[in-house]
């Protein structure tokens, strides 16, 4: 049993995530916490096996495992908890960025790479780079099998060109970008 609790995500967490979606109160959740706090640990071994992989090819750092609970302060949407689990892989050392995001829920798993929010000074290096230029990175996101798989390029991006940067580089779609994830 703790093998397979190791290397996938099971039916009773889906479903119990299904369950959290549709009672999210805390009324439904105190009720329930046993049975999150058993469906959590099912994660966290997942998430930990998970990081074991990537570290066969990554230089991983960190395992960040995020909270249930939602910050409602400042939000319109006032449910008090996240309807999924998630956690983020970050990579080691300041000579690689990036890393990678791993959300389950019952209606919108997914797995992220790239930068999300990247430092002032690596989003100027970025830029600088595909200010030079961008054919390899073309290459790959043009890639028929690579788009099967990661989708496009996504992440928020400035209306116009940034500051410094010319609105007529034949680049300016790439050094727009804020946030760089597949």
């Amino acid at each position: 049993l703790s093998r397979m609790l190791e290397t996938k995500i099971t039916k009773s967490t889906l479903q119990f995530l299904n369950k959290l979606n549709e009672n999210n109160n805390r009324e439904w959740f105190t009720e329930h916490k046993a049975e999150f706090k058993a469906e959590e640990t099912k994660v966290k071994i997942f998430f930990n096996h998970i990081l074991e992989k990537l570290k066969t090819h990554d230089e991983i750092e960190k395992l960040k495992v995020f909270r249930i609970y939602r910050d409602v302060r400042f939000s319109k949407n006032k449910t008090p908890y996240k309807n999924n689990l998630s956690a983020s892989f970050s990579r080691a050392g300041k000579h690689r960025r990036g890393g990678y995001y791993l959300q389950i829920a019952s209606d919108n798993s997914f797995v992220a790479t790239g930068f999300w929010n990247p430092e002032k000074e690596d989003l100027l290096r970025i830029r600088k780079e595909w200010e030079i230029d961008t054919t390899v990175l073309t290459d790959i996101i043009d890639n028929e099998n690579f788009k099967s798989i990661w989708g496009p390029l996504v992440g928020d991006e400035l209306k116009t060109s940034p500051k410094g940067f010319d609105k007529e580089d034949p680049n300016i779609e790439f050094i727009r970008k804020k946030q760089y994830i597949f």
